[in-house]
C-alpha cells in the first residue's frame, strides 16, 4: 500500500500540470441586438384586374355585326370579363385616363376616329363618357377618377359609329392608345 501512495504522490505534479493546461470552463456569454426589417411600396394600378406598365388591355369596343347600310351603332368599352373598365390603384393616388389617338383618326367624315377595313374604306366613330352620347371624349381627352381608396373604380366609356353610304361588307377595326397616370 505504501508503494501505491508513492505512485499516486508522484503523479500529482503531472495531474497539476494537466489541470493548468486545460482551459477553465467559461460561463456562457449573451449578446443582444436587433434585426431591422423594411419594405418599400410603390404606387401602382391594375387595369381590368391586371398589373403592368405596358400593353395593358383597357377593354374592347365591339359594335357587333350589322348591315353595311346601318345609320348608327353604339357600344360600351368592356373588359375581358364583360363588365365595364375597372381601374384599381394604390390608395391616395389620383388616376387619370387619357384616350389617345387611334390608327385611322381623321380618315372618315362624321367622326374624329375611324374604323378601317384595310382596303381604304372607313367608318367614322367617336368615344363618349355618357350613355346619351352628349359628352364627346376628344382625341387625347381625359377621364379623371376620384382619389383612390384602394377599391376598384368603374369607368364607363361608350362609342358611337355612323354609317356611310357605299361601304362594302367586311370587318372594320381600329386600335386606340390609352394611358393611365396616377
Amino acid at each position: 500500500m505504501h508503494a501505491q501512495v508513492l505512485r499516486t504522490a508522484a503523479s500529482l505534479p503531472a495531474l497539476a500540470l494537466w489541470l493548468v493546461l486545460i482551459p477553465a470552463a467559461q460561463a456562457a456569454t449573451t449578446v443582444t441586438g436587433q434585426v431591422t426589417a423594411s419594405l418599400v411600396l410603390t404606387s401602382s394600378c391594375q387595369v381590368n384586374g391586371v398589373a403592368g406598365s405596358t400593353n395593358l388591355n383597357f377593354g374592347t369596343l365591339n359594335f357587333g355585326t350589322t348591315s353595311s347600310l346601318f345609320t348608327q351603332a353604339s357600344s360600351q368599352v368592356l373588359s375581358g370579363g364583360g363588365g365595364a373598365m375597372s381601374i384599381l390603384c394604390s390608395s391616395g393616388t389620383a388616376p387619370v385616363i387619357k384616350v389617345r389617338g387611334g390608327t385611322h383618326d381623321g380618315q372618315a367624315t362624321g367622326g374624329t376616329r375611324a374604323l378601317a377595313d384595310g382596303a381604304g374604306h372607313f367608318v367614322p366613330y367617336d368615344f363618349f363618357t355618357d350613355t346619351g352620347f352628349s359628352n364627346l371624349l376628344a382625341i387625347d381627352g381625359t377621364i379623371s377618377l376620384a382619389t383612390s381608396t384602394g377599391v376598384a373604380q368603374t369607368v364607363n366609356l361608350y362609342g358611337k359609329a355612323t354609317g356611310v353610304a357605299g361601304l362594302p361588307a367586311g370587318t372594320y377595326t381600329d386600335t386606340v392608345a390609352v394611358e393611365l397616370t396616377f
